[in-house]
């Protein structure tokens, strides 16, 4: 891929659009990164808005000038994009299902609260709820990952003896509040997964790189 070939991501560090940066990675794909954590900074939600009019990150440019918004969307793109990279279950693989489904689970369910947040007058609650709310939100999060956790019987990875860009996508999103040590709590059989994903040796650098608190 030459340079007017070039994938161009809208992220942050610590920010779900890491998943994204990571899928890249695994792929060997070179990417820009045009950083900004829209969530804190009207910069970074000005700078991202040429693209997508949401103001959120994860945004990602095709090289024609498409973009392509929504995490689980673009990390489903990129590995079918991808098919001798194996990050996904090919659409007549018996797993493709589940694949599907808690991809989008892990988005809708457990992800999009976190827009909650940074604002909670976004559902319509007070600031001074704003404590109260954020627990609710945590305690909700918790227990979407106790179920998943109760659906699978993972293998090496998530769906089996494969890493997925599921697996990546749950590394990334539970580092998220109620974090890691509640997630590990809530699905116990999905941890020991994680943890692998986390020693990941092409991962290692970003990793280490985009969550520095760790």
């Amino acid at each position: 891929m030459n340079a007017s070939q070039e994938l161009t991501l809208y992220g942050a560090a610590a920010s779900g659009s890491v998943a994204v940066e990571a899928t890249l990675t695994l792929l060997g794909l070179p990417y820009q990164l045009i950083e900004g954590a829209t969530w804190a900074e009207a910069a970074a939600r000005d700078r991202v808005a040429t693209a997508n009019a949401m103001r959120q990150i994860p945004t990602l440019v095709l090289p024609g000038g498409e973009v392509m918004t929504e995490s689980a969307a673009i990390l489903i793109y990129l590995a079918d994009l991808h098919p001798e990279a194996r990050l996904a279950p090919a659409v007549d693989d018996p797993k493709r299902r589940q694949f599907l489904r808690w991809m989008t689970y892990v988005s809708s369910a457990i992800y999009s609260l976190h827009w909650i947040k940074p604002d909670v007058k976004r559902i319509g609650a007070p600031e001074s709820a704003r404590d109260a709310v954020v627990d609710a939100v945590h305690e909700r999060i918790a227990f979407c990952w106790s179920h998943m956790d109760s659906q699978l019987t993972p293998g090496r990875y998530l769906l089996g003896e494969e890493l997925t860009v599921l697996d990546v996508y749950v590394a990334v999103i539970s580092r998220f509040g109620p974090w890691r040590e509640r997630f590990y709590a809530a699905a116990p059989r999905m941890a020991e997964v994680i943890r692998r994903v986390d020693q990941e040796p092409r991962l290692a650098a970003l990793w280490r790189k985009r969550f520095p608190q760790d």
